[in-house]
């Protein structure tokens, strides 16, 4: 399984591109890349991030 990036934002920049560029939904691209999506996700909640399933990329939570 490959390692999430340690820099949150470094993983949300891979991310985001990934999911611009590639096959689908953050559960293809994981599975592609060989992510555990929920480390991912959880990663980039903690720096205020979500994952917006209509826009198919991580977004900035709304408070």
């Amino acid at each position: 399984m490959a390692c999430v990036p340690s820099d949150p934002y470094i993983a949300l920049s891979i991310i985001n591109t990934k999911l611009r560029d590639g096959c689908g939904g953050l559960e293809c691209e994981c599975a592609a890349a060989d992510i555990n999506m929920l480390e991912l996700v959880q990663k980039l909640k903690s720096i205020g991030y979500v994952y917006d399933a209509e826009l198919n990329q991580f977004i900035r939570e709304k408070n």
